[in-house]
Order: structure tokens, then sequence, then C-alpha cells
């Protein structure tokens, strides 16, 4: 006999294997980030600044696919913490360009230790987070392709 398979099973659904992969994921960054007072969205944040300083919001958002509305609070928590500084171009006072303050650049030596730990926490081989990597990145486009959301970049 044929069983009919239910295409609207939870378990089954993409879309809730990913929201509970960020959560879970989300919530192994937690305490290893909390010491260095930061958030994981902060974290990102910071991750784009240490490659490359100073940004604009603009170029921050692109890179990070957040809107303003999301980047700016993020981006203020951290001004007021110390590790950015927020300053209007000089050549275009409609630019918000975003830079590492000392205590932010020298933030990064210290977080080399994160990836590290989060990888250990998380017991998969690199060459297994790698394949996953590269695997979301091709949902990511493959749904900002479908229309996903047509104001982000894709990878």
């Amino acid at each position: 006999m044929e069983t009919t398979r239910n295409l609207l099973a939870l378990e089954d659904q993409v879309c809730f294997a990913l929201a509970i992969a960020s959560r879970s994921v989300n919530a192994v960054y937690r305490p290893i980030l909390e010491p260095y007072g930061l958030t994981h969205p902060q974290y990102l944040v910071m991750l784009a600044l240490w490659e490359q300083s100073p940004r604009s919001v603009k170029e921050l958002g692109a890179e990070l696919q957040l809107e303003p509305a999301t980047l700016s609070p993020l981006l203020k928590r951290l001004e007021t913490s110390g590790l950015v500084a927020r300053n209007r171009a000089t050549d275009d006072e409609r630019v918000l360009l975003i830079t590492l303050t000392d205590a932010g650049a020298g933030l990064r030596a210290e977080a080399e230790s994160v990836p590290p730990r989060i990888i250990d926490k998380l017991g998969m081989s690199l060459d297994e987070l790698e394949i996953l990597r590269r695997s979301l990145w091709r949902v990511i486009d493959a749904a900002q392709g479908a229309g996903g959301d047509q104001a982000l970049n894709g990878r």
C-alpha cells in the first residue's frame, strides 16, 4: 500500500530546520561572546570592520545584509561601548562612516579565539562545517534569486 507524503510535515520544512539551526548556533555563540561584551549581531559587525575600517553604514548594511533600521541600533551600542566611532564623511556629510576605535581594533586579537571555540563546541570537523557553509550560501543564493529578498546581495 502506498503512503501519501505529508508535504506540510513540520520536520520536513527547510525553513524550520534553518530557523532552529540559526537559534541553536547563536545560543552556542552567546556565552563565548559575552566576556567581550558582544551580542552575535554585534560580533558580525565587528568581523566586517576588522576586515575593513572605516566603512560607511551603507557598505556595512550591504555586506551584512542588514537594513539600516536593524544596523543603526547595533552601531549605536558598539559606539556606546567604545568599540567604534560614527562620524560624517568630510567629503559628503550624507555618508556616515563607522571606524574602529583603538579598543575595537584591539579586541580583534582576543576574538581570534572565538572560531576555534565554536568549532569545538559544535563537535563538527572543519570539512563538515565548510560543506555546510557552502550549502547554506547555495540556499541563500537560490532564495534571493527566487525573490526571497530583493534588497540583499548573494554570495
